[in-house]
């Protein structure tokens, strides 16, 4: 079978226009295309999770651990009749017997999910208003229910398994997609490689990876041209079996989004952090001091999908989103903030607030946020002992960068200031309004000092101990506000 993709790939570069850059189906060749620019700027953006398991909506919340709701189908499969089943998957079984009965399969939930008003130009809105540049929208899980009309899905399925033959009766990937560029924001598709029941999958991986998965990809790629593609589901095969570097050469080389198109670092099991494109981390403190393009993503509450046992204390404020977006950009990042919409196709109230939050912020102060790179420092801390951070610590215990701004731990600093950086200005982003002087070090020199959204310049004054600026009141319109941001001119 590797001759066969091999043949494929090579065909394919002999019709590419000669002034372009040919990418050869191998990791050396793949890895030197760089991610283009415009996801480093675009430093926001907005995950959706929906599919099936929108229907019944729901994971046991459990202290301290991540609990998806989109992983239902796995943790029912897992769970049942099964002594050696972990809390997820017996809470999972229990509360399916309980809804649902004992002998209620599954792939019956997909007639229910009906997206009955799913209106995309109302999401596109919801999405421009929150400030974010682009969007990712699960196009299938790994449950290979597929929310555009892939003909791959239902044959390999053996049964109607897309949006367009069950359940909606409608191309839900290609009405948002429409709707979000008609925002001018980008779209993109999330895009499991794996599902974990498909029956080709189970019977024969080589041929799910050559009669499913390269067809399904490349017919998702041309249909909808998305502007970034977040594969998952990598983990089952190496990068060799699923044949990454091939379908990825094909995607830069000849796709018709072989310029604008960014990818992530999910393509096989020795992949993360090593190949593809920009790197992920998943409800961490993400990354740092890395000079290399990364992502965290992660939902408003504990699950990506939509879970219903998830009450007002599970959720993130949106000063706390909002800073958890700062804290990620001062140090090189982007953040992907999910959306977990109901099956009727609703996006949950308090989403859509949070997310409007967030969207007001920006209106005022997204100049220090979009374009932006880190600074030398990423962040100042008050007098005390610094707290350590963990970055890259893959699904580990909650995050929360608000701990270190309003709560840090007995004796330890917290934090007074994160900085970027664009051009000659250096912004920073300050947690809390103290009415008094403000020194920020390392900063000797400064050609003026102004607050976002204020036309008054601010008085300061340099020197070695570094940049003192007067905090006067603040204009009443700018109090309500999470954060301000300080615009120094050097």
């Amino acid at each position: 079978m590797k001759g066969f993709f091999a043949s494929v790939i090579l065909l394919g570069l002999a019709s590419a226009p000669l002034f372009a850059q040919t990418y050869q189906p191998n990791w050396d060749s793949v890895d030197k295309r760089p991610t283009p620019a415009w996801f480093s700027d675009a430093k926001f953006g907005i995950f959706i999770h929906w599919g099936t398991y929108s229907v019944p909506a729901y994971a046991p919340v459990l202290p301290g651990k991540l609990a998806y709701a989109e992983w239902y189908w796995n943790a029912l499969t897992n769970g049942k009749n099964n002594p050696k089943a972990d809390e997820l998957q017996k809470g999972t079984w229990a509360f399916h017997q309980k809804v649902y009965g004992a002998d209620f399969p599954y792939q019956d939930f997909a007639p229910q999910f009906k997206a009955e008003l799913f209106d995309p130009d109302h999401w596109a809105d919801v999405f421009a208003r929150s400030g974010a540049k682009y969007v990712a929208l699960t196009s299938k899980h790994h449950e290979g229910f597929a929310l555009w009309p892939s003909k791959e899905a239902s044959a390999t399925w053996g049964r109607p398994w897309n949006a367009m033959e069950i359940g909606p009766k409608r191309d839900l990937l290609g009405d948002l997609s429409q709707a979000v560029r008609r925002k001018g924001l980008r779209m993109g598709v999330y895009y499991s490689l794996y599902e974990w029941y498909n029956p080709l999958w189970l019977y024969d991986k080589p041929r799910y990876v050559r009669e499913h998965m390269f067809p399904q990809f490349k017919d998702l790629v041309t249909h909808y041209k998305p502007a970034i593609i977040f594969s998952d589901g990598e983990w089952e095969m190496t990068s060799a079996d699923w044949h990454s570097a091939e379908l990825l050469a094909w995607l830069f080389n000849e796709s018709p989004v072989k310029d604008e198109v960014v990818v992530d670092d999910r393509w096989g099991s020795d992949t993360r952090h090593k190949h593809g494109g920009y790197w992920t981390t998943e409800y961490t403190a993400g990354m740092s001091g890395i000079d290399h393009p990364w992502e965290e993503s992660r939902g408003m509450g504990v699950s990506y999908g939509y879970n219903r046992a998830e009450d007002l204390s599970i959720y993130h404020t949106g000063r706390e989103l909002l800073f958890i977006l700062v804290d990620t950009v001062s140090r090189g990042g982007n953040l992907l903030l999910d959306i977990g919409p109901r099956a009727d196709g609703t996006i949950p109230v308090i989403m859509e607030e949070r997310l409007t939050e967030m969207g007001d912020w920006l209106k005022i102060n997204g100049e220090a946020i979009y374009g932006t790179k880190p600074w030398k420092n990423s962040r100042q801390w008050t007098a005390g002992e610094v707290q350590k951070v963990e970055y890259n610590k893959e699904y580990s215990s909650a995050y929360d960068v608000t701990k270190l701004i309003d709560k840090p731990a007995e004796g330890r600093a917290s934090i007074e200031a994160f900085f970027t950086v664009k051009g000659s200005d250096l912004y920073a982003i300050l947690p809390r309004w103290t009415g008094h002087n403000l020194v920020i070090k390392d900063v000797n020199a400064a050609r003026g000092v102004s607050l976002l959204g204020s036309s008054a310049p601010l008085k300061f004054r340099a020197s070695k101990a570094g940049l003192s600026v007067e905090l006067p009141d603040l204009p009443e319109d700018l109090r309500p506000q999470p954060a301000w941001v300080l615009k120094i001119s050097q």
